[in-house]
């Protein structure tokens, strides 16, 4: 009896293990409804000025709707070289981007998960679909201001799930 409850207590660790960036459950959701498939992955470079992929990159279609991915306000809806792009602050320090969204929203709305900020716009420079959501995510990193780069994805919990094998001592 004493295996099957230390067996169930690690299975229940492995389930609940989440990434080091995610939020509690619930708190981001999908920027693209249905959950969008990844075209590229996120590749933090090891220095801040190094190449690399500071988000993920999401299929969708031109016209699609782009949701805030959680509760905070719109800190920038405007073009960044040439490219449309929506950037939302959220509670505890994180900041979303978004391009290439044709803005629905102005600097300064409040909006919360799931609140249509713009239209997905065709050409995003590196996917292979007609239309990609740039989707990144940064935290402020504590000291002298500086800001970190973090996967998106481990926002919505999409890291991979890995159950650890349960050794029956009996």
């Amino acid at each position: 009896m004493v295996s099957v409850v230390v067996g169930v207590a690690a299975l229940l660790s492995a389930v609940t293990e989440r990434p080091a960036v995610a939020a509690p459950a619930g708190q981001f959701g999908w920027p693209l409804q249905p959950r969008p498939s990844v075209e590229r992955r996120f590749d933090k470079p090891e220095h801040d000025w190094l190449p690399g992929h500071r988000g993920v990159d999401l299929v969708g279609t031109v016209g699609q709707a782009v949701l805030a991915a959680g509760d905070g306000i719109v800190v920038f809806a405007g073009t960044v070289a040439d490219k449309p792009v929506v950037s939302i602050d959220h509670p505890g320090g994180l900041r979303t981007t978004y391009e290439p969204v044709e803005a629905a929203v102005s600097t300064g709305s409040r909006v919360g998960r799931g609140t249509r900020i713009g239209k997905l716009e065709a050409g995003h420079e590196g996917c292979a679909a007609a239309a990609c959501l740039h989707w990144g995510a940064r935290r402020e990193a504590g000291g002298r201001n500086r800001r970190e780069y973090v996967d998106p994805l481990g926002l919505v919990h999409a890291a991979p799930l890995r159950l650890k094998p349960v050794v029956s001592r009996g």
